[in-house]
């Protein structure tokens, strides 16, 4: 897809007719980082949005000992940064190029007078505030209530449903994750997160590769993160 449909399908644009969207994209300024270079760090003074146009991005948080706690990985057409517009205090999470990345910024100084004038727009952006936040609760919900496979299982379907393509054995999703990066995302050690994956492979619901797996029974997979 090219930048204008990427763009289209970001909270932020989704409320806009063409014209509208057109002139919001003369505010834009890009921005391209390497694989492993850091956009913004936990509490720096946030003054803009970000909508990634291609690659992925991972947001993060350090504890006081130093271990990291990966909280996201974002593609195209999602959004972060969002919520410094509506709080101005320092941003809760890292953000991390997990591959090569190319982002659409929009400073908040510019945005506020389109918020203003057009009330749908700070809807959908607070719809997206809101979904981040049932996504959050149901995170907290699976660490106390769902086992470890489970929990590799629900996000494994989550990422193939964003990152994932056909093919004809099955669904391939290249999430570009360590074995490190994937237990930070599941909330576990490395260890039990990789004996999970070896038994999935065992009962042949998926292929694992390198930062990538091949799921070859959607159903089964389904089946074991409820």
């Amino acid at each position: 897809m090219n930048t204008e449909d990427v763009l289209g399908k970001a909270p932020l644009f989704a409320a806009l007719d063409r014209e509208s969207a057109a002139a919001l994209r003369t505010s834009i300024t890009e921005v391209q980082l390497s694989k492993g270079q850091t956009l913004f760090h936990e509490n720096e003074t946030g003054d803009r949005l970000y909508v990634v146009l291609e690659g992925k991005i991972k947001l993060s948080r350090q504890s006081p000992d130093g271990r990291e706690n990966l909280l996201s990985v974002l593609g195209p057409s999602e959004m972060f940064g969002e919520l410094s517009l509506f709080d101005p205090r320092p941003r809760t999470a890292t953000a991390t190029a997990l591959t090569d990345v190319r982002l659409a910024g929009l400073g908040h100084d510019d945005l506020r007078p389109w918020l203003t004038g057009r009330p749908e727009v700070a809807l959908h952006l607070l719809r997206a505030l809101a979904q981040r936040l049932r996504r959050t609760n149901d995170v907290l919900a699976d660490l106390v209530f769902t086992d470890v496979p489970g929990r590799v299982a629900k996000q494994l379907l989550d990422l193939a449903e964003r990152f994932g393509s056909k093919t004809d054995e099955g669904t391939r999703v290249h999430h570009d994750l360590t074995q490190e990066e994937l237990a930070q995302l599941v909330g576990a050690s490395r260890e039990t997160v990789n004996k999970a994956l070896a038994d999935f492979a065992q009962r042949g619901w998926l292929r694992i590769e390198a930062k990538a797996v091949v799921i070859l029974d959607m159903d089964r997979l389904y089946n074991r993160s409820r």
